[in-house]
This record gives structure tokens, sequence and C-alpha cells, in this order.
């Protein structure tokens, strides 16, 4: 199935031979990209299932579609999740964006001492986290993946400790680290948790909060990354050290 053509996100794809892509993705396809009859492209559950269709008929709002391929994606062995500090701004959006191209596949906001940015429990908090999540989407259409990572809500420091229980590995990205990323064991399989603190720095009680829960100091490289921009070279430098990108 080439990975080239568009990708639009449905919530289960077609059992027969046929389906009409509608709603705002449909609306997208036909008055955006302007597709046509002949023109193909690809649907994604973000589940790991892909169908390759066909444009029978363009509608205004909607396209007729012939499904001519289908594939199943497995998940990765090794799954990384990015425990990701709350980024003041459109640079949160921009941190799950990138972490997304480059492979994450959760995302858990977390609600650091000190975090500019503040979620709170009612509609503001919602609005927020829809944001990051309809980020991952989109940066997983364009990066033409067949998962879409989960946004998970957000959590307290002792939140985020309790679930590294389940964890092969955990590591937070901080300059106290002994071991660079490239020094450090990584499992080949399982769930890799990656902690990412915010702008003003992980305070020395939630390092010692993390550390007991059984995540490691690691240093990234020698400068300092942006809270928006670690998650994402972390994530390629992962790609490249484990199984993930063969």
């Amino acid at each position: 199935m080439p990975s080239t053509l568009p990708v639009f996100s449905v919530d289960e794809l077609p059992a027969g031979t046929h389906t009409r892509l509608d709603g705002p993705e449909g609306k997208h396809a036909a008055t955006v990209r302007r597709m046509r009859s002949g023109a193909r492209l690809t649907l994604s559950d973000g589940r790991g299932g892909l169908a390759e269709c066909r444009v029978v008929e363009a509608g205004r709002d909607v396209l007729e579609l012939e499904v001519l391929d289908r594939q199943r994606v497995p998940e990765p062995e090794l799954r990384v999740r990015l425990v990701q500090a709350l980024v003041k701004g459109d640079r949160g959006e921009l941190a799950v964006e990138l972490a997304t191209e480059a492979g994450v596949d959760s995302i858990m906001p977390w609600r650091a001492e000190r975090c500019v940015a503040k979620w709170d429990d009612g509609p503001r908090g919602a609005k927020a986290l829809e944001r990051w999540r309809n980020s991952t989407r989109q940066a997983a259409k364009q990066a033409r993946r067949a998962w879409t990572p989960v946004v998970e809500d957000p959590a307290g420091t002792s939140a985020v400790a309790e679930s590294l229980s389940d964890c092969a590995a955990a590591m937070v990205l901080h300059e106290s680290g002994e071991l660079a990323l490239p020094e450090v064991p990584l499992p080949r399989q399982g769930r890799l948790t990656v902690v990412v603190g915010p702008e003003g720095g992980v305070t020395d009680g939630e390092l010692d909060a993390l550390t007991a829960a059984g995540a490691r100091p690691v240093r990234l490289g020698p400068e300092v990354l942006r809270a928006s921009t670690a998650g994402a070279v972390a994530l390629g430098a992962l790609g490249a050290l484990t199984e993930r990108w063969r």
C-alpha cells in the first residue's frame, strides 16, 4: 500500500468493497484537497488498520470510494510513552505534534510543579486537552501513521510515578543523569516511558519520586533543549538505538 497517499481518519474501516467518506474528513477531501474521480487515498482507523481506496464519485462534501486493498500494521514491540510536562501556549501543541511525527505511541500530560501552564478540571482544561488530542490526530495523518497516539488525561507527579510500575523501563531527561541516552540499556519490547519536564525544570522532589518509582535520570545531550522539542529529539534517538525504525 503506497505510503505517500493522503490519509483520512475514520472510526471504523469499511467492511465491504465500497464506502462513503463524509463529515469533516469528507469535506476536507472533496472541498479542500479537491479529490476527484480516479484519485487514490488511504483510510485509517488510527488503530493499525488501513484501507487504500479509489474515488468513484466526488460530491460537494462527500466522496464515494471503492476499496482496493486493506492492511493491518502491528504495534511496535517497544512502545514509547511520553510524559510531557504542560507547556504554555501553542508550544504544548508543538510538543505533541513533533512527538507524534517522531513515532510516539502514547502521551501523558504532566502537571509538574514548575509548569507555567495550568490545566484546571473545568472547561478550560478540557479544551486544552482536546487541542493536544487534535494535534496528534492531524500529525498522525500528516506522517501517514497507521496508529494515532493516545493522549491520556493529565496527571500529577504521584500518578505519573504510579504509572511506571508496568513499564519495561523509564527515564527522566535530566542534567543529573550519569549516563547519556546512547549508553542506557534499552528493552526490546514492552513500554518505555520518557519523562520531559517543564521549562523551569524538574524539582528535586519530583526527581526523587520518579527515581524511587524506577525511572533513571538520563542526559539527552550536551545542549539544553526546550520542553517542546526534547521529547521528539529523544524519540528520534530511540528510533535509531532500538529496532523501532527497522
